[in-house]
């Protein structure tokens, strides 16, 4: 990619991989949210503040920005939330993505956009899931991706664009919200080896098992779906192993200095938390020669030294 490269979601978790990946590239502008997350003054980069749900907005922002080529990583990204902002997850997701495409449509010029849906569009398997598996989401913020994802799919097939889409599984890694189990877990353990919290661990729901990748490989995968992923196709981005929840936070206590009890906190459970959700990973590794170069207990422990360096900074 020699154009301009434009990332959504640029101050999001994948984002700032994406955007560490895209480095030596230029020019890359970045959109983030308005009123969200600042961006990072480090990072020198052509930054704008684009409301996705404001059709005129994007168009005139994709406008100034002419790019070539367009990562979409903006999304509303939690499950949990989902279930008290059905409205705010459809109106980012699925809104703000029909908004961009429709403005990359209008616009006519030759640009390739690598679209980002989510696994949790898949109907519940106790097998290896496949990108031919049946569509059925089972809470709102896979309805919300599935939305964008068909629309993606659509205007490819409809409208000639040059779209690839991403159905990534759960990807894990130092940067991650504490939101988000693996990075809850390793927080806790960081205070408690500070002093800041006593030594227990409370933690949901630990026999769901999930397919885990590192972060820094989605974004390798990213990569080469819009350099080398086939127009109107889907691809799963996965590592074909499913870790349960209850081994990962095992690892990460076999990590720390301190001897921590673990208490489950009903209150962290989900509505309904999908026992199993693993992805078969044919398609990328077959047709892109893609497959995960991190092993999960590495990415364990990158996660914990981070949060450890983020506490003893006192953030």
């Amino acid at each position: 990619m020699s154009g301009v490269i434009l990332v959504t979601g640029a101050t999001g978790f994948v984002g700032g991989h994406m955007l560490d990946r895209l480095a030596d590239r230029a020019p890359v502008v970045a959109w983030s949210r308005p009123g969200g997350t600042a961006p990072d003054p480090s990072r020198h980069l052509d930054w704008h503040a684009v409301d996705l749900a404001d059709r005129e907005a994007v168009a005139a922002a994709l406008d100034i920005a002419a790019p070539e080529s367009i990562f979409h990583l903006a999304g509303a990204p939690s499950v949990d939330s989902s279930w008290q902002n059905v409205v705010p997850h459809l109106r980012v997701n699925a809104l703000g993505t029909h908004n961009l495409l429709e403005a990359v449509r209008r616009r006519g010029a030759r640009c390739r956009v690598l679209v980002v849906s989510s696994a949790q569009i898949y109907q519940t398997s106790d097998e290896a899931i496949s990108e031919d598996a049946p569509l059925v989401p089972s809470n709102p913020y896979g309805l919300s991706k599935l939305a964008e994802d068909q629309l993606a799919m659509r205007v490819a097939m409809e409208d000639g664009l040059d779209i690839v889409v991403a159905r990534p599984f759960n990807h894990i890694g130092p940067r991650q919200a504490p939101a988000f189990a693996v990075s809850s877990f390793a927080r806790q353990i960081a205070r408690i080896e500070a002093g800041l919290a006593p030594p227990e661990i409370r933690v949901g729901n630990l026999e769901p098992r999930r397919d885990l990748t590192d972060v820094r490989d989605v974004a390798e995968a990213y990569d080469l779906l819009m350099s080398r992923g086939e127009s109107g196709r889907a691809y799963n981005v996965c590592s074909g192993r499913a870790w349960m929840m209850r081994d990962v936070l095992e690892e990460l206590l076999h990590l720390s200095s301190k001897q921590i009890e673990v208490s489950v906190d009903p209150s962290r459970f989900r509505p309904n938390d999908l026992p199993i959700l693993q992805g078969d990973a044919t398609r990328i590794r077959t047709e892109l020669r893609w497959t995960p170069r991190l092993r999960v207990e590495q990415t364990l422990r990158d996660t914990l030294d981070w949060w450890r360096q983020e506490t003893s900074a006192g953030r």
